[in-house]
């Protein structure tokens, strides 16, 4: 048996253009999958070698001092905290699967990357970068969905660690990293599976395609070969699906037209009824959407200020869409409780257990910004609603 022979069904040889292309179908936390890589790019040695990564993604592999360059300030302010948050609890899983097995999550990208460097090949970082994936992901999601796809994804990092063996390594072999995560969205909502899996197999295929020299090797996640080897013979526009999801005019209806309605209903009660009413109105308005706010930053275990912030700026800014209740409590949080050089060095760490999500300063202002968030959403629906139904 020659050593190609040895990687069986994990090597897929694709006849194309001239070029000969090899892909190596891996897990993404197995020890087997680095040998694998080892033997397929030491056996052919390619022109090039192609990865299952993006340029971030592989940053944050290879530079151990990238937490330190994070400015959380940044990330509110950008409003890219839920994504931010979401990277982290994505992260979490696979550390734990990583840690339970032996193998680092990912070593299988970067024994690749070795040795195309060994041989002196091209490295490719093949895949589109994850922030212009969750946000395809994202922004085809309505809100329910949004909230369910957190609430699935926080039970990943809820996993019992006993449970995480070999054998579910193989159950999650045929899945992308993300997949696996996410599987049960993606089975329920097709369009989950289409920007998650599809369109990454697409783009994959043509960074593929395009890599110079005759002889090429892909590294990449057993779930995505069959997809690759059914589009790498088809030509695409890349730029189509590296492209923000398109906005809908109903989201700037909702964001403008319930302020819009909520500070209607507020006027309408005073020309209507003289007596004390209105004045009740404004008070369920401040009451509800500054307490449920409050208590998403509590739930948070935010600063008492934090929760105070929460409170007093919820119903203001819940008329206002251009700034969020979560925004400012975060922000509060991130000046009263400033993460250090050290307590982004430990989000690898804090990461890996609920714990961990609720202490470590850094993930505990991204929680405050989402559940402060949360919690004036909820006191805006449900509020309105009750203003609604005593002035109209």
């Amino acid at each position: 048996m020659t050593n190609l022979e040895s990687l069986g069904e994990s090597l897929t040889h694709i006849a194309l253009d001239g070029k000969d292309i090899y892909l190596v179908g891996t897990a993404h936390v197995s020890k087997q999958s680095v040998e694998d890589v080892k033997t397929a790019i030491g056996t052919l040695k390619p022109d090039s070698v192609c990865i299952e990564l993006c340029q971030s993604r592989y940053e944050a592999m290879v530079d151990k001092d990238l937490w330190k360059k994070l400015d959380i300030f940044k990330i509110i302010r950008k409003r890219k905290s839920v994504l931010f948050l979401a990277q982290l609890i994505m992260g979490a899983f696979y550390r734990k699967l990583g840690e339970k097995l032996g193998v680092q999550p990912g070593a299988e990208m970067l024994e690749a990357a070795k040795q195309a460097e060994k041989i002196g090949a091209e490295l490719v970082l093949a895949d589109r970068e994850i922030d212009i994936t969750l946000k395809r992901v994202w922004g085809y999601l309505g809100f329910w969905n949004k909230l369910k796809m957190m609430t699935h994804m926080m039970a990943w990092v809820l996993f019992k660690e006993e449970e995480i063996d070999a054998e579910m390594v193989e159950k999650i072999k045929a899945k992308d990293q993300l997949e696996a995560i996410m599987a049960e969205f993606t089975e329920k909502l097709p369009e989950v599976r289409h920007r998650l899996i599809d369109e990454r197999d697409i783009f994959m295929s043509q960074k593929i395609k395009a890599a110079g020299g005759k002889k090429i090797v892909a590294v990449v996640g057993a779930g995505h070969v069959d997809g690759i080897t059914d589009h790498i013979k088809g030509e695409y526009n890349l730029e189509e699906l590296t492209q923000m999801p398109p906005k809908s005019v109903w989201p700037a209806v909702f964001k403008w037209g319930i302020p819009a309605a909520i500070i209607a209903l507020l006027v309408y009660g005073f020309f209507k009824d003289a007596s004390g009413r209105p004045m009740e109105n404004i008070y369920i308005w401040v009451g509800v959407n500054g307490v449920l706010s409050a208590l998403g930053a509590a739930v948070a275990l935010a600063h008492p200020l934090t929760v105070v912030s929460a409170l007093l700026a919820a119903p203001l800014t819940s008329l206002n869409p251009m700034v969020g209740a979560g925004w400012v409590a975060g922000l509060v949080q991130a000046w009263i409780a400033r993460p250090t050089i050290a307590d982004f060095e430990d989000l690898p760490n804090a990461t890996s257990t609920v714990k961990g999500f609720w202490t470590n300063p850094v993930t505990k202002i991204l929680l405050v910004v989402c559940l402060a968030n949360l919690g004036s959403v909820l006191g805006t629906y449900i509020a309105g609603t009750w203003i609604a139904s005593r002035t109209l």
